[in-house]
């Protein structure tokens, strides 16, 4: 069911979300990529979660036709925690999940990601009771060639120029966002500075997701302390063969 729905319903995602961001509370989300994690790692996966895991995220760059629905229903059967999409493209819908991220990559110049794809998702959602919350989405540069940059042909926003990257949060906040995401990219080498993230909380005041090249405790510690609602940590099954997070 679409946000606009659901405009009074206090019990949706979004609501909730907003709820205990303003009891203080930190949001950690886990982000499952369908192609490298088949149904049969599902439990594996959920024992090596960390334990203040609030959120499931599925959603990759480039995703099989089918794998994110599958996925998804499995680990509903298996997990009480909240599942969110994290779409590549308008192909990575499913109504069994808890809500959708409605992305717009407003942080690049490609149409195909700024709306293109989400008219393709538009009459999906509108058939679907799937909540979606209208996020715009900043790729920065978080040091890497990240799948995201590829994929979308958008270049990640340099961190010389903070004032373009506020004004691109702020243009997707005028636009009806409901959220920010600011992603340094699976595998970064940087994450998104405090700094950034301080500067688009504050201008914004929305919920903030931040995600790409949080490698331990301390950094995810210092991402919640600088401003950001849920820190995402990334493609999990890479975590589970590992045990590590990147």
């Amino acid at each position: 069911m679409t946000e606009l729905n659901n405009a009074g319903d206090q019990s949706n995602p979004l609501d909730q979300w907003t709820m205990r961001i303003q009891k203080g509370e930190k949001q950690l989300a886990v982000l499952i990529d369908p192609d490298k994690c088949g149904k049969d790692l599902v439990p594996k996966l959920l024992n090596h979660l960390p334990n203040d895991t609030t959120h499931i995220f599925v959603g990759g760059s480039t995703v099989a036709p089918g794998a994110t629905h599958d996925l998804i229903v499995t680990l509903k059967r298996q997990t009480q925690r909240p599942v969110w999409i994290f779409p590549g493209d308008a192909e990575q819908i499913s109504p069994a999940a808890d809500a959708l991220l409605f992305l717009s990559l407003v942080s690049g110049d490609n149409p195909e990601y700024l709306i293109l794809q989400q008219e393709r998702a538009a009459a999906k959602l509108k058939a679907m009771n799937l909540f979606a919350i209208a996020t715009g989405y900043l790729l920065i540069d978080g040091g890497t060639d990240s799948a995201v940059a590829r994929v979308t042909q958008t270049h990640p926003m340099s961190l010389s120029d903070p004032d373009k990257i506020l004004n691109r949060a702020m243009a997707a906040y005028y636009m009806g966002a409901k959220s920010i995401y600011l992603e340094a990219g699976s595998g970064a080498k940087n994450p998104i500075p405090e700094e950034v993230i301080g500067m688009i909380k504050k201008q914004t005041n929305l919920p903030l997701i931040v995600g790409g090249g949080l490698r331990g405790t301390q950094q995810i510690e210092a991402a919640w302390a600088a401003g950001a609602d849920m820190v995402v940590i990334g493609t999990a099954i890479e975590e589970v063969l590992s045990l590590t997070y990147y």
